[in-house]
């Protein structure tokens, strides 16, 4: 198999509207009484899961290496948690020490106690009757492995840049789908494997 390994240099102010988005299911939610004596809710999952091939579009494979976030988690990148990926409600911040993130085994795992305001009243109760339970989060790619020789296409994302986590009511991959890769890459990919099966069919 060829896996070349791209990587994606970071020139100049990045785009939020370039952001790539994916969503996991959340594994529990819970609550538990603060040092202060007050009670706060603590939403934690996973925003990622490694090594879990998933269909994009229904054309390409993608999956998430081991270690993806080491590097933007040692940094101290200021990430925040969201609610359906609006910056308007942030429900907690790696640097105010609401969000605490962490990569184990399994993937990256998250932690966040949610403010006393009224959105994040109104996620807790949805959470709690069932109607929201996945977990998304936005990110840029800097290094990949795109397998072209195999139908679908096979990404291994090694390499990313994480900006933050959400709680969402729609999982990213159903309408978020122009987002995850740009018109020109997908026409790229098309175009390689067209040219790798034609290559494959005269060599018999």
């Amino acid at each position: 198999m060829i896996w070349p390994t791209l990587q994606r240099p970071r020139k100049g102010v990045m785009k939020l509207d370039k952001l790539e988005k994916r969503t996991f299911k959340i594994d529990n939610l819970k609550t538990r009484n603060m040092e202060d004596g007050t009670e706060a809710t603590v939403i934690e999952g996973y925003a990622s899961v490694f090594n879990s091939p998933t269909m994009i579009a229904d054309w390409y494979q993608e999956e998430i290496a081991d270690g993806a976030f080491a590097e933007t988690l040692a940094s101290g990148k200021d990430a925040r948690a969201l609610f359906n990926h609006n910056w308007d409600y942030v429900l907690g911040r790696v640097s105010a020490g609401t969000l605490k993130l962490e990569e184990d085994s399994h993937g990256l795992r998250f932690e966040v106690t949610i403010p006393d305001t009224s959105f994040a009243a109104d996620l807790r109760i949805s959470m709690e009757r069932g109607d929201i339970n996945q977990c998304s989060f936005g990110f840029v790619i800097l290094e990949e492995e795109t397998n072209y020789e195999v139908e679908p296409m096979q990404v291994r994302i090694l390499k990313v840049e994480l900006y933050e986590v959400s709680i969402v009511s729609l999982p990213a991959y159903e309408d978020t789908v122009a987002s995850l890769r740009s018109k020109e890459f997908m026409e790229d990919a098309k175009k390689r494997q067209q040219i790798i099966k034609k290559i494959s069919e005269v060599l018999g």
